[in-house]
């Protein structure tokens, strides 16, 4: 059910091309002939075909209206400052966190994080760690958390990296396809464990394309999914293979781990993040691709099932508005938003952002001094 507070919207994989395009009646052709070959695609393309090529909105037209003017409401009332901790605590049953702003920056753990999550721990919550990071697996964030001095369990943690697996293995993709990477280990890693062939990621790296008179590209026809996620080797090469595969290849997916414009690769700025990559290939390709990370529904319907969680007994704390916040939001969770990461308390309060929390506070630690005030 969608609240008052609620904006859910999914890109589709389908082209933008008009549906009066002449090359739509072709691209529509094409993807019929490729169900045939591609039975996994069948769900996939029954959905595509109860929307045009524009409207990517999963809220139905007659509610939309509607949505919108309470997103409208809800904008024009910021979000108010966490006061008494004790409450939200206990008017829940699990934590999820983002970890990158909230948990730490780069390689530096936030002040006071262990003594938090301890103290929820003690209190009876689950705790959940999501991060739309993918160049690490879970297995390797594991060791980072471990690293840090926290002690979380590799069936805790949940990367974008794992999403993309995970989704993969949703939908049975073909044993006899593979994947193309355009990102880092942790996507590898993921696949790997999952049993899915793939191609591409760091070892691309050093490729180049020399633009020669007559030079042509080959690239792999039985690649069945282009996975995209944040990639310091990213080069002109690897967007070329992939749009290739996305554009020539029946049926091939366009899959995004994130669509996360900024990332903290360093405590002392922020870098270029995954969406950078992804908006390359979408600007190629013309086509939306499919995200897996947050803010999509797929990881917090998966987290739901995997822990028997009721999805209105968990609070979603994060950094970021259009990730985290829509995530719980588009979840139907609580949510709180951190004032530790990439998210200024005057861009909260912009009468131009829509996206309000139910609450905001500094920091993952003020549930310690907001506790100790209200004794």
């Amino acid at each position: 059910m969608l609240s008052s507070r609620t904006v859910v919207a999914v890109a589709s994989s389908s082209s933008f091309l008009p549906l009066s395009h002449p090359a739509a009646a072709s691209t529509s052709a094409s993807a019929s002939a490729a169900a045939a070959s591609y039975p996994f695609l069948n769900r996939r393309l029954a959905f595509s075909k109860c929307h045009t090529s524009r409207d990517h909105s999963i809220i139905p037209k007659p509610q939309r209206s509607r949505v919108m003017e309470g997103f409208k409401t809800r904008a024009a009332a910021a979000a108010p400052q966490l006061e008494d901790a004790d409450a939200l605590i206990d008017s829940v049953e699990t934590f999820i966190f983002d970890c990158d702003g909230v948990i730490w920056k780069g390689d530096k753990l936030i002040d006071g994080v262990p003594e938090t999550l301890d103290m929820l721990r003690s209190r009876g919550k689950r705790l959940v760690f999501v991060t739309n990071n993918s160049t690490k697996s879970r297995k390797q964030y594991g060791k980072k958390f471990e690293t840090l001095g926290l002690n979380v369990n590799e069936e805790e943690i949940f990367a974008s990296s794992f999403a993309a697996a995970a989704y993969l293995k949703s939908i049975d993709f073909p044993k006899d396809k593979k994947v193309y990477v355009i990102g880092e280990e942790g996507i590898l890693k993921e696949l790997d464990i999952a049993g899915i062939q793939y191609l591409g990621g760091p070892e691309d790296g050093d490729k180049k394309i020399e633009l020669k008179p007559g030079y042509f590209l080959e690239h792999d026809k039985d690649v069945g999914a282009v996975v995209v996620g944040f990639d310091r080797y990213f080069n002109y090469y690897k967007v070329q293979y992939g749009t290739l595969c996305i554009r020539e290849n029946p049926g091939c997916l366009f899959i995004a781990t994130n669509r996360d414009a900024v990332t903290h690769l360093t405590d002392a700025q922020e870098w270029a993040g995954g969406g950078s990559m992804v908006g390359a290939v979408l600007g190629s390709t013309k086509q939306e691709p499919l995200v897996v990370g947050k803010p999509s529904t797929f990881m917090m319907d998966y987290l739901a099932k995997e822990f028997g969680i009721t999805k209105s007994q968990i609070c979603m704390v994060g950094d970021r508005l259009d990730t985290d916040i829509l995530f719980g939001q588009n979840g139907g969770c609580k949510t709180l938003l951190v004032l530790s990461g990439v998210t200024s308390l005057s861009t909260l309060q912009s009468p131009t952002n829509s996206i309000q929390p139910d609450f905001y506070t500094n920091k993952l630690s003020d549930f310690l001094s907001l506790k100790a005030a209200a004794v």
